[in-house]
């Protein structure tokens, strides 16, 4: 008898590919302890084969480089499409193989959590970077970004100046060898776009940086008076990450 997800996988096998706009779900676990953090890394390796006989590649768990209390993990996962979105989880949820595998962290009781909370973000990818780009499966560290801004109509500019102006391009470059950009749809801290770029080493990251800064086609666009980040731009957080042994990225 097929599982809900065999049914599904083979529902993506005989689909023709169509021009859907991809979506990235990120998760942010909290969790306390190290027995926490082992729950929920069992889980992704139980969970990551099933999204990807799904349809759902590239899934990437990620860790702080410099952890903080209490710490955390971060999951990333692409989709095809929001309708894909909302069968790849139905899905899971109806797999009685799944589900009877991941008991331990699916079930586990009040008296022993396997984490704090889940902070969840539903994000659409930039046109000019329309889909995931894993980087060469070697020692890197990845920094998450994220530009909050103060009003949805200066959250629409920065993302213009991403696409329309060639923020993206100058990136890509440079070298920072992006992974994703997206723009949240659904989550805390809107409006904001989100994204991940990646380097070799923490020189490497101080080098290209300062090379962004210096970058003729940066200091023209970031320039022009209605691309001021002064405008645009009222937070920027950067998290350094590094891939636990279960990424897909």
């Amino acid at each position: 008898m097929e599982t809900a997800s065999s049914e599904l996988a083979q529902k993506h096998i005989e689909s023709k590919t169509g021009s859907k706009e991809v979506y990235y779900e990120l998760r942010v676990y909290t969790f306390e302890n190290l027995a926490q953090q082992k729950l929920i890394e069992d889980f992704y390796n139980l969970a990551i084969p099933v999204l990807n006989n799904l349809g759902v590649e590239q899934v990437g768990i990620f860790k702080e480089l410099e952890p903080s209390l209490p710490e955390k993990l971060f999951v990333l996962i692409p989709y095809k499409s929001l309708n894909d979105f909302s069968e790849v989880n139905a899905a899971m949820e109806t797999d009685l193989d799944f589900q009877n595998s991941a008991a331990v962290y699916l079930n586990a009781p009040p008296s022993q959590p396997a984490y704090v909370r889940i902070e969840s973000s539903l994000m659409i990818a930039l046109k000019n970077f329309p889909s995931l780009v894993s980087p060469k499966n070697e020692s890197r560290i990845f920094e998450l970004r994220q530009y909050q801004s103060a009003s949805e109509a200066a959250g629409k500019k920065k993302i213009e100046m991403f696409n329309d102006a060639g923020e993206i391009e100058i990136f890509k470059r440079l070298q920072f060898n992006p992974v994703f950009w997206g723009e949240t749809i659904i989550g805390a801290e809107r409006p904001n776009l989100t994204y991940m770029v990646t380097f070799d080493d923490l020189n490497d990251k101080e080098s290209k940086w300062s090379n962004f800064i210096d970058d003729p086609q940066w200091k023209e666009i970031s320039s022009i008076p209605e691309y001021s980040n002064d405008l645009l731009i009222n937070l920027i957080t950067s998290t350094l990450l590094i891939p636990s042994a279960h990424s897909q990225i």
